[in-house]
């Protein structure tokens, strides 16, 4: 008895499905769909956005998005966070940013969500270090650590009082009891 198996989708084909809500990852040649973030996950999202731009996007240095699909690599993704240098945004010839951002991200931001496997989400930070991705962050709300990914795939727990690794050239200082910090609303 012969089994029948779906064929996987290719990127292009992939590419020119609707848009889900919550948006879909393409790894591998597999569809995930991200989960619907909950209280912690937007809040700490929408501050981490808002903290980058601060300093990064007065300066133009750089910008941070939330929610930016982001196709290399044969993936397709959408981190929490996307931050790409000034230098690297992709324009239209008239100098608008473009709707399509077919690069890597600078510094991708990805917040654990109580149902997302720390493996998938860490798998996604590891395939933006093997594209050119400078700095990655895994945010874990739970147990209130940050995994750091640097180029060569190399991880790092931060904690605590840990200063944590801003990309190169952003003037930020912040811990993770910083960004824990911010979903207390007393």
């Amino acid at each position: 008895m012969a089994i029948a198996t779906q064929p996987q989708l290719t990127l292009d084909e992939f590419l020119k499905l609707s848009e889900t809500e919550p948006a879909s990852d393409f790894i591998n040649g597999k569809v995930i769909q991200k989960p619907m973030p909950q209280g912690e996950h937007s809040l700490l999202q929408v501050t981490l956005c808002e903290t980058i731009n601060g300093i990064a996007k007065r300066q133009k240095i750089a910008i941070a998005f939330s929610e930016l699909r982001c196709t290399f690599g044969g993936a397709s993704i959408v981190p929490d966070v996307s931050v790409f240098r000034w230098d690297r945004i992709p324009k239209n010839p008239s100098g608008r940013i473009s709707n399509r951002f077919e690069i890597h991200p600078d510094w991708a931001i990805e917040i654990l969500s109580p149902d997302q496997k720390l493996k998938k989400v860490l798998s996604k930070l590891l395939l933006c270090s093997r594209n050119g991705t400078e700095l990655g962050w895994l945010i874990n709300p739970e147990d209130e650590s940050v995994l750091g990914v640097f180029p060569g795939q190399r991880v790092e727990l931060y904690e605590g009082a840990d200063k944590l690794p801003i990309l190169q050239g952003i003037e930020l200082e912040l811990t993770v009891e910083q960004i824990f910090g911010w979903l207390s609303l007393t």
